[in-house]
């Protein structure tokens, strides 16, 4: 797929919790190019993250993804579409190994991805592999999530806040991963607070604010504009450099 060709495309997407009106007509389209969103803690964006994988029901919208639409679609549906989910705080099980999670997920309909593949990808994993998720660190753990999703051969994946509680070295690697596997085609929907590790990674940036799209930006833009980072994220430029 190239990136022009449509591979998402949301409209017209409300979402609520009890009598709050979280997303707002939220509309965009992205191929097959990385693409960012940011914004604040509490403007809607974890919640968008789980309207896409069918962890929440929806007021109204439609979720078009390689040209069906997935609104109303059960979590285990979405994904069998192409759609994998890395969730904010990682949801790692305590109790299970690192090998136990991800024997979990790989099997006959994994194509792409295997269980090796994600230990070449993490050698950090297969060096833990009989460790407990709650014996990892927060990079450990991430790397998990991540490996958990690729099981699913996603063509799409969507990552909620992948960095967040990370140190600086772990995000950096993290960012050369990922971009390892945006050169291979991998389709990546990056929601993040870290403006700095969206920018080098998605070349258009999504932003959020109070669950509408407030800008749709290429990076450089954002990432040299720091009246819009003020406006848009309450950040002083030297937050995001």
């Amino acid at each position: 797929m190239t990136s022009h060709e449509q591979l998402l495309a949301v409209s017209g997407l409300n979402v609520s919790y009890g009598r709050v009106h979280i997303l707002q007509d939220v509309a965009f389209e992205m191929g097959a190019e990385p693409l960012g969103m940011v914004g604040r803690n509490g403007m809607g964006k974890s919640t968008l993250a789980q309207a896409l994988t069918g962890m929440l029901p929806l007021d109204s919208g439609k979720v078009e993804f390689a040209g069906v639409d997935l609104a109303g679609r059960k979590p285990a549906q979405v994904n069998r579409a192409g759609i994998g989910y890395v969730p904010q705080g990682r949801r790692i099980f305590p109790s299970l190994t690192v090998h136990e999670h991800l024997t979990m997920v790989g099997g006959a309909r994994s194509r792409r991805w295997s269980v090796s593949d994600v230990y070449e990808l993490f050698p950090r994993l297969a060096e833990r592999k009989r460790n407990g998720g709650a014996e990892l660190s927060g990079g450990e753990q991430q790397m998990l999530a991540i490996g958990r999703a690729l099981l699913t051969d996603p063509k799409l994946l969507v990552m909620d806040e992948p960095s967040e509680g990370l140190a600086p070295a772990i995000v950096d690697h993290l960012a050369a991963t990922l971009r390892m596997l945006v050169a291979e085609g991998q389709a990546v929907l990056l929601i993040e607070q870290n403006l700095r590790f969206t920018v080098e990674l998605c070349p258009r940036v999504l932003v959020m604010v109070n669950g509408r799209i407030a800008a749709d930006l290429a990076s450089d833009v954002l990432a040299h504009d720091a009246d819009a980072q003020a406006r848009y994220l309450g950040v002083a430029a030297s937050d995001a450099a």
